[in-house]
């Protein structure tokens, strides 16, 4: 029997401050076949949430059955969420889904971010066996939704697919409603300045997918120089969008 895990969050804004319940039962981090893990997180009118994890989300090799993690998230307007959590580790052999969802009202903003990694090259672990599906979603705005499979090398050799790395990166900035031009813009030349210097500049882009989501996509051989880049972008975006200083989270360095 598989476990059933859960958590929610609920952050509320009182007297200037963001103050936050939380509700907990199950295991939260390695995922193994059978395993579900649900996370909710619901952010009220004026509420700023930002939201890591104290490690790595861990799919490990299943023996048939599904592994599935689902995120929620419904931030009322005038909110802002940063969902900016370590990276997801897909062992060989895990038949695994990781499924987001992010409903903005309009006024809502957020920055988010995914990192996947497939599995453990540096231990001499590749990904040859096993698939892992992934969906991002921005309530009617963004689908982002695709499977890869470990005995189907092509889409991960590809140049139109993972072109021989095994850590992909996504970020993006998005509102309940249409950013205005100049905003977006400026975000999209922070995000590609940011990209310019870095040594992962020519495996990565930016682009505005729809008027209220911005998206930058990175490819690399491991976790690391892509959550630089991930985080410099991050700490570009903070104070260009909200004027706040970008204090990254103590977990990030432990």
């Amino acid at each position: 029997m598989g476990w059933h895990g859960s958590l929610a969050l609920h952050y509320r804004s009182q007297s200037g401050r963001t103050r936050v319940h939380d509700r907990h039962d199950g295991p939260l981090r390695g995922i193994v076949g059978g395993d579900t893990l649900a996370i909710e997180i619901e952010i009220d009118p004026d509420a700023h949430a930002l939201v890591t994890t104290p490690g790595a989300t861990r799919f490990y090799r299943s023996l048939g059955e599904p592994a599935t993690q689902t995120l929620a998230v419904r931030a009322a307007a005038g909110s802002r969420l940063e969902w900016l959590p370590l990276e997801t580790l897909a062992y060989s052999g895990c038949i695994a889904e990781n499924r987001a969802r992010f409903a903005l009202a309009p006024g809502a903003e957020m920055i988010g971010w995914d990192l996947t990694a497939l599995g453990l090259p540096a231990s001499d672990q590749p990904f040859v066996a096993g698939r892992f599906t992934q969906s991002i979603e921005l309530a009617g705005r963004w689908l982002e939704r695709g499977t890869v499979r470990g005995d189907a090398p092509a889409l991960l050799d590809s140049p139109l697919g993972w072109a021989g790395q095994r850590t992909l990166a996504t970020l993006w900035f998005a509102a309940g409603e249409a950013i205005a031009a100049a905003r977006r813009e400026s975000l999209l030349d922070a995000a590609r300045a940011a990209c310019d210097v870095h040594p992962l500049g020519r495996h990565a882009g930016a682009t505005a997918v729809d008027p209220g989501v911005i998206v930058v996509r990175v490819l690399a051989p491991r976790v690391e120089p892509a959550m630089e880049l991930l985080a410099a972008i991050w700490r570009a975006w903070r104070p260009l969008a909200w004027q706040l200083e970008a204090s990254p989270p103590r977990v990030w360095r432990t």
